[in-house]
């Protein structure tokens, strides 16, 4: 009798074991998966913001071109200025 007892008590240990694994592996995969599922999203999360830095990148390498090109050309457009404003102090010189 003691023997149906003991292994009564054997079996139940051994069930629980085996549920306790199995609850486990299955929690386990549950938080890969969910874990998967939030490196999926910070991959396209860095992707767009990498996407918005290229794009900003590329609209200041625009700016600052149009600006090095403005500043080529202003000496010259002073230096027009300069010429046309003798000019006119001239011509006003010469009107009586």
């Amino acid at each position: 009798m003691e023997w149906i007892g003991l292994a009564g008590t054997f079996i139940t240990a051994v069930g629980s074991l085996v549920a306790v694994i199995l609850t486990n592996k299955a929690n386990n995969n549950k938080m890969l998966h969910q874990m998967e599922l939030q490196q999926q999203i910070i991959k396209a999360e860095l992707h767009e913001a990498q996407a918005v830095k290229d794009t900003k990148i590329t609209e200041l390498t625009r700016e600052v071109r149009e600006h090095n090109n403005f500043a080529r050309r202003m000496p010259v457009l002073e230096e027009k200025i300069s010429v046309a404003n003798r000019r006119i102090d001239d011509l006003e010189r010469k009107v009586p």
